[in-house]
């Protein structure tokens, strides 16, 4: 390719998403740089939905960052994988299709220079992206290029958790992306035809073809090059030396919240003094960069299940292989699924307006990346804080780009995200003690009937809470001076140059990330491609009524 209009950094969910649309005009190239290598077709580690663990437990498609020791618990270094291969994180998640909740966006849209971003302005995207395998209606689309599949929700500890959190007293929602995300009820997953539909997989190979688009892979940017206030280019490094590639329009950031604000800090844009630690020569002093980090952190309320129903039963290893080959022969089957095919939405406490915490529920008793599994049939229910107070960053260690940057969450380090932490063991507790469980529910394996009081919660919690691997917000939107880029995701300070991802979200949104960051790259394409946003959807969204003095 001759120099490229745009050079987009990082082939992850948005990255991908920029790929496809911005070469749909046949007169504009685009290059695409990965630092990790192609999500090969027979890699089933990748493809296998149910074998989701296995990119999680290593290094070869996975970043595999670990956190700086955080002080609210206990000085455990929190273990943040992210995804180093085509596809990005989305080829290695828990295939989640989660949106968020409308007053999430209509929250961002109240910002300082946040105008275009409430939730009628981003349904559109949402419906634009998606393609549900049981149709759409006005919430949701089903003619976009990323397949998501409804949960089933075959195995009967789905159905149970759903009616006991019925008899506990909430809603069951038909959809939680829908007009409802409140209550228990099924959840969606980015599958179609049995196998994961990452970002690559939805955006990237249908554009492959095109004689506009080029893609490089196992290639580290080291910098992005900057003359005379504008970004101009990359510098990278790639078999053994370093080059320059220069773009003529845009050089798009796509490396997410932890790899995004490092690469603007080596190439001299954020605060100046942390710049000057290292040694790097501040061109845009921008103190806000790398900060508000915000994330999701999550327990596993597990219990024994007296029916050998379970996916325990499944752990075996000719079983596994079993499973395997009716993947591989049919894409059906154990290996088809996350199992991530039920969970909820509810909120702590009285006087909160939407679901501040949510569930996966998941018929084994494990840890999200397999490690720690129950020796025994359990069930259990990963359940955290959607809108944490806790804030941390991400700052250079060394101005090596080879070299992790230095993440610090702060998880747990105020009291509010303790006392929702505290609720959800609680309810969720509850929830497993109606009827509906009574045929299936062996005793309390964690936290364990002995933790009680919130002193012992809090330990808990400390010593056992994982990520979500939700990081996000380190590069956030706005006009005030802690923001890094405006509503269009360009860069205040340098022309030329934007960052589209999870990293630009002003606020985390309650749920999982893969789905907003794919809208936010559909948006904002049609921005860099100088196209009229779709037109607002205005649609109703259910708030419990009585919010404002019941839990329930």
């Amino acid at each position: 390719m001759k120099q490229p209009d745009y050079i987009i950094i990082g082939a992850g969910s948005a990255g991908c998403v920029l790929a496809n649309r911005l070469t749909e005009d046949a007169d504009t190239s685009v290059l695409v740089i990965e630092a990790g290598g192609r999500d090969h077709w027979w890699d089933w580690t990748i493809h296998m939905p149910a074998a989701l663990a296995y990119p999680l437990a290593t290094d070869r498609v996975n970043w595999a960052y670990h956190s700086e020791p955080e002080p609210g618990m206990d000085g455990r270094r929190m273990y943040c994988p992210r995804g180093r291969v085509l596809g990005g994180s989305s080829s290695v998640n828990g295939m989640a299709y989660v949106r968020g909740h409308a007053r999430d966006y209509d929250r961002w849209a109240q910002g300082e220079g946040m105008r275009g971003w409430s939730h009628a302005d981003c349904l559109p995207y949402f419906k634009k992206a998606e393609n549900l395998d049981i149709g759409g209606d006005d919430y949701r689309g089903d003619d976009g290029p990323l397949r998501v599949t409804a949960g089933k929700m075959r195995n009967p500890l789905f159905q149970a958790w759903v009616e006991a959190g019925r008899e506990a007293g909430y809603p069951v929602t038909e959809d939680m992306n829908g007009a409802q995300q409140e209550g228990v009820g099924r959840m969606d997953m980015t599958v179609g035809g049995g196998r994961r539909c990452s970002a690559a997989r939805a955006y990237l190979h249908p554009a492959r073809s095109r004689s506009n688009l080029s893609i490089i892979t196992k290639t580290l940017v080291s910098r992005v090059l900057i003359e005379n206030g504008r970004a101009v280019g990359v510098e990278l490094n790639r078999g053994g030396g370093t080059e320059q590639l220069r773009a003529a329009r845009e050089v798009i950031l796509c490396g997410g919240a932890i790899n995004s604000p490092q690469l603007l800090m080596l190439s001299g844009i954020g605060p100046a003094d942390h710049l000057r630690e290292h040694g790097i020569d501040v061109l845009v002093d921008r103190p806000g960069v790398g900060e508000n980090l915000q994330d999701h952190l999550e327990i596993y309320v597990q219990y024994a299940c007296t029916q050998p129903i379970s996916l325990y039963g499944a752990q075996n290893p000719l079983r596994k292989m079993l499973i395997g080959m009716e993947w591989i022969a049919a894409r059906t089957g154990l290996g088809a699924t996350s199992h991530f095919e039920a969970g909820g939405f509810i909120r702590s406490r009285a006087g909160v307006e939407h679901p501040d915490l949510q569930y996966h529920f998941l018929p084994i008793a494990m840890n999200y990346d397999g490690t720690n599994p129950q020796d025994t049939h359990g069930f259990q229910a990963h359940v955290g804080p959607m809108r944490p107070t806790s804030r941390g960053h991400v700052r250079l260690k060394s101005a090596d780009p080879r070299a992790a940057p230095g993440i610090l969450f702060n998880y747990m380090m105020t009291e509010g995200d303790r006392a929702e932490m505290r609720a959800a063991v609680r309810l969720t507790r509850e929830i497993v003690e109606q009827a509906a469980f009574d045929a299936l529910r062996g005793d309390e394996l964690a936290p364990g009937a002995d933790v009680e009081t919130d002193a012992a919660i809090d330990a808990f919690v400390r010593e056992r809470g994982e990520s979500a691997y939700h990081p996000s917000c380190t590069c956030r939107m706005g006009a005030d001076p802690m923001a890094v880029v405006d509503d269009e995701g360009r860069v205040h300070g340098i022309e030329g140059l934007r960052i589209i991802d999870a990293s630009i979200m002003p606020s985390i949104v309650s749920g999982n990330l893969n789905a907003p960051t794919i809208m936010m790259a559909e948006k904002i394409a049609d921005k860099v491609r100088g196209q009229d946003p779709l037109p607002r959807l205005e649609v109703p969204v259910w708030i419990n009524p009585g919010w404002e003095t019941k839990q329930r």
